[in-house]
């Protein structure tokens, strides 16, 4: 199998392909879809200068699609054709256990003729985040959702501490997996070399507070 992955660049993305290229996967393309609006991940507030920064430190091609105008779901079959153009035969996705979200990835990727890959499915939450900080990750929270109780935490850095902070907070998923909070991975074991960055405003978009990086200032963090 010849895959890519669809990734926001934030740490359950990045840990799916750490165990993908573990069990011997043939990974080759990095996926992306961002609002042509902002330049950014919707929820997330990543720049896609950033995203494609990343795909290139872990070694992938980029394949990044803007939406808007046309809607994401109408985006995200262009570029099921355009992977698998290129030659890809499947998937791999980072979710752990929102089955709607699942599905509505799988019935489309099943339905352009592609293998549709989950390698964190089922898992308790805190386990997958403690892998990816004991897998050696680097990684900052980017934007918090003001409506759940995660917004204390922008800014801080993906580490043993704030998996504490994150598993004994109340409501609170220790992933994230709710939408609560979104992660920047920008150094770690499957990275050729650290992502550059340099820490700008802080801004409001789409009922999230989200921790501005600004691509290439300085040395990853």
């Amino acid at each position: 199998m010849s895959l890519a992955l669809m990734s926001s660049a934030g740490k359950d993305c990045t840990l799916a392909l750490d165990r993908a290229r573990r069990r011997g996967l043939a990974v080759r393309w990095f996926a992306n879809i961002y609002e042509s609006d902002t330049g950014r991940v919707r929820y997330h507030g990543v720049r896609h200068e950033l995203v494609e920064a990343q795909a290139r430190a872990l070694g992938l091609e980029p394949v990044l699609y803007a939406t808007n105008p046309a809607p994401f779901d109408a985006v995200f079959l262009q570029l099921l054709q355009e992977l698998k153009r290129r030659g890809c035969t499947g998937v791999v996705f980072g979710n752990i256990h929102l089955a709607d979200v699942r599905d509505w990835y799988e019935q489309r990727v099943v339905a352009a003729g592609l293998a549709h890959v989950e390698l964190l499915w089922g898992e308790p939450s805190i386990e997958v985040a403690h892998e990816v900080v004991e897998r050696g990750y680097h990684g900052l929270i980017v934007s918090v959702n003001l409506t759940m109780p995660a917004t204390r935490f922008l800014g801080r850095e993906l580490d043993a501490d704030l998996l504490t902070d994150l598993g004994i907070t109340d409501d609170l998923d220790p992933s994230g997996e709710r939408g609560e909070f979104h992660t920047f991975i920008y150094d770690g074991p499957e990275f050729r070399a650290p992502v550059p960055f340099g820490l700008g405003a802080t801004l409001e978009l789409d009922g999230h507070r989200v921790l501005d990086l600004i691509p290439g200032n300085g040395g990853g963090g």
